[in-house]
């Protein structure tokens, strides 16, 4: 089985060290991964360029402002968002998005720093990397009024109309461990609607960990098992889902890995 996780986060306050988690994910049949960086605090987007560049063959990075932390990033933040985007390295904006779960930024805020990122992402033609919680509505109606048709959703958790209404601007949805839990059954329902040539796999590592591994960290090396869900869930071969779920994810990212 050959597997790339397209998303996931390693920052050192969860592994000090990447070596190991890496080396596990090999094994699994993990060829590569993406990396989130994301805004930290004023002044800080984290460890994601570092940690990529120490590990090129097997890590691809992205930036971006997650919408929990909208109402915390100053002018010199979206300055710096704008220069680590720029960087041929990283291979997409965000994570990006609407968080009406939470809300730990103001609605408005949220929006707005969507709206930038957006902006960003056609200045720069990459796409984007969509986090949104009960906000669905909300997220399809931004991404309708600015144009965008590039990107994919992370950890998409909603039910076939959301799907649709994503597939249908274009982009792609990322599945999770999520959908490997009992009570998942509106995900599991459009993930068994969605045409396979959209869909990808990720861990959101270090959060989300798929059945059996519940209630533990979350690491790439498990993402082969909700490959395996989405294989049950559509009826395929896991082997043949998994690497379809991968080629979208390199043709998506522009990722230089051999499958």
């Amino acid at each position: 089985m050959k597997l790339i996780d397209a998303h996931c986060h390693l920052e050192p306050k969860d592994f000090p060290t990447t070596t190991e988690v890496l080396a596990r994910a090999r094994a699994q049949g993990v060829v590569h991964a993406v990396i989130v960086g994301q805004f930290q605090r004023p002044g800080d987007f984290g460890a994601a360029l570092e940690v990529s560049r120490a590990h090129p063959d097997f890590l691809t990075p992205t930036m971006g402002i997650h919408p929990h932390d909208a109402a915390a990033a100053l002018p010199a933040d979206w300055l710096e968002l704008e220069r680590l985007c720029a960087l041929p390295e990283v291979a997409a904006v965000g994570e990006a998005g609407l968080d009406y779960f939470y809300n730990h930024s103001p609605k408005a805020e949220q929006v707005d720093a969507f709206h930038r990122q957006c902006g960003l992402a056609k200045q720069l033609k990459k796409p984007i990397i969509i986090h949104v919680r009960d906000a669905h509505d909300e997220c399809v109606e931004v991404l309708r009024s600015e144009g965008m048709r590039e990107g994919m959703i992370h950890c998409f958790t909603g039910d076939t109309d959301a799907a649709r209404k994503y597939l249908d601007l274009g982009f792609f949805l990322s599945i999770s461990g999520v959908v490997t839990y009992k009570k998942s059954e509106a995900l599991q329902a459009a993930v068994a609607f969605a045409p396979l040539e959209r869909l990808m796999v990720e861990t959101d590592t270090p959060y989300l960990a798929p059945l059996p591994f519940r209630g533990k960290k979350n690491e790439p090396g498990h993402v082969g098992q909700t490959a395996r869900k989405v294989a049950e869930l559509k009826g395929f071969d896991p082997e043949a889902v998994a690497l379809t779920c991968a080629k979208n994810t390199r043709a998506l990212l522009g990722l230089r890995v051999e499958l």
